[in-house]
């Protein structure tokens, strides 16, 4: 659970981010190619998107950890191979970006989500390890 837990914490800052980008905070610079300092309303939209799908993404690990037993273990078990991929494709996509400051700030902490969903898929920290 302790990984679970981590990427939740990674999730939530960065939702609270996207968030404030949604609102019109000048921190353009660290997400989507980092071209805009305040985001365009079409770049807000995919910010908006971007909270739910690390909703979505938090519920695949508490339901691989065994947290959420309402929904199958098959979605939580194919569902952290998803992410992780999903993951590895931002590692790219943010270390291509032309903002030094996304590069910067993004690639580090993409490459700890990147981690961090590798060992739920893999089974590590789930309640039945602990027991």
């Amino acid at each position: 659970m302790p990984f679970a837990l981590a990427l939740t914490i990674v999730l939530v800052a960065l939702a609270g981010l996207q968030a404030a980008l949604v609102l019109g905070a000048p921190w353009g610079r660290f997400a989507w190619g980092g071209q805009h300092r305040v985001l365009p309303t079409r770049l807000r939209v995919g910010s908006a998107i971007s909270i739910i799908v690390y909703a979505v993404i938090v519920l695949l690990a508490w339901t691989k950890v065994g947290v959420v037993p309402a929904i199958p273990a098959i979605i939580g078990d194919v569902g952290m191979w998803i992410v992780f991929g999903y993951f590895c494709l931002g590692i790219v996509m943010n270390a291509i970006s032309r903002s030094t400051s996304e590069r910067n700030v993004m690639v580090p902490v993409t490459i700890v989500l990147t981690v961090l969903s590798l060992l739920i898929a893999l089974g590590y920290g789930a309640m039945a390890m602990a027991i």
